[in-house]
């Protein structure tokens, strides 16, 4: 999409939604939130995958070029629970991630979406990948700020329901749907009030914890390098086993959180199912609640590990 006068792509693509508010926008983050590093995740086919990886990876690394952000995805066999599509993650300053995700809008549209002789953008959607446990920083109480997310926008915002059918699944999908500059408009708010949550970034440590694999990243000077994901398996629970350990009475409030986030986080980040035996339920001869950590043997030891450091920032004060 061409820019005009120095403005951001999204800035552009979203000019259809902004000219007809009277009132400034009351969503402008402040330059903490713009310049912090954060990341957005979302669905695509294998065909759209290719669509912007380009020949030899040519096309994603101009998007990241251009845009500043870093673009990675999960390999074509390594799918999001439950469909058949990849995942892709774009990091960086949240101008940069929306300026890549408004190039990547903007070049499916043209390829998969475009109408012969329609005037205008064709509606299409856009599916992202939230965690659970920051969805109601988007849906509010009542729903309140999900509304006013799509009164501002003008696209249709949809939350899917908590999936209990893929054990240490803790991501939800949040389908944006609408014109080009309605959906990058919608993004735009749902980024900043992810960016508002602090314990969404830790997320990115484990983009896409579905299947084991080893992700590929293309880097900005068109090197393809591999990193190692979490390699839990969610899905193919026949492979998982199971592990008890023992923590002290007094340290389980510390790997519960609050409203149950720290273990919600540690189970999300490893993959791992932790569950945590009831009040009097002690390890045999001691004091100790039983811990039972179940999924791979990775998984296992990553959420063993998280479960240590958050016992030892206890007893270290």
């Amino acid at each position: 999409m061409a820019m005009e006068g120095g403005k951001s792509p999204y800035s552009a693509a979203a000019s259809e939604v902004q000219q007809n508010q009277s009132s400034p926008r009351k969503s402008t983050p402040p330059p903490d939130n713009v310049e912090k590093e954060t990341h957005l995740r979302f669905l695509l086919s294998n065909a759209e995958a290719g669509s912007v990886i380009g020949k030899g990876g040519s096309t994603i690394n101009d998007i990241q070029s251009q845009s500043g952000a870093r673009i990675q995805l999960s390999r074509n066999f390594e799918c999001f629970p439950g469909t058949s599509d990849r995942i892709i993650m774009v990091s960086g300053a949240v101008d940069n991630i929306l300026n890549a995700v408004n190039l990547i809008l903007s070049k499916l549209l043209d390829e998969f979406y475009a109408e012969d002789g329609g005037e205008g953008d064709p509606d299409s959607k856009t599916r992202l990948v939230v965690p659970n446990s920051s969805c109601g920083g988007i849906i509010g109480k009542g729903g309140a700020i999900i509304r006013s997310l799509m009164e501002d926008s003008r696209a249709s915002i949809k939350i899917s329901p908590q999936d209990n059918y893929y054990p240490g699944l803790h991501d939800r999908l949040v389908t944006v749907a609408g014109a080009l500059g309605e959906q990058m408009r919608a993004i735009e708010l749902i980024l900043l009030k992810l960016v508002e949550d602090q314990y969404y970034h830790q997320y990115a440590n484990a983009p896409f914890p579905y299947a084991a694999f080893g992700g590929v990243n293309y880097g900005p000077n068109g090197v393809v390098g591999k990193y190692q994901n979490n390699r839990s398996s969610p899905i193919k629970e026949d492979r998982s086993s199971s592990v008890t350990i023992g923590i002290a009475d007094e340290h389980i409030g510390i790997v519960v959180g609050r409203g149950g986030r720290n273990i919600m986080e540690m189970s999300q980040l490893s993959g791992a199912r932790i569950k945590i035996s009831e009040r009097g339920d002690f390890m045999s001869g001691t004091s100790d609640r039983k811990v039972t950590i179940t999924g791979s043997q990775r998984a296992i030891r990553l959420a063993e590990s998280m479960i240590s450091q958050k016992v030892a920032s206890v007893t270290e004060r």
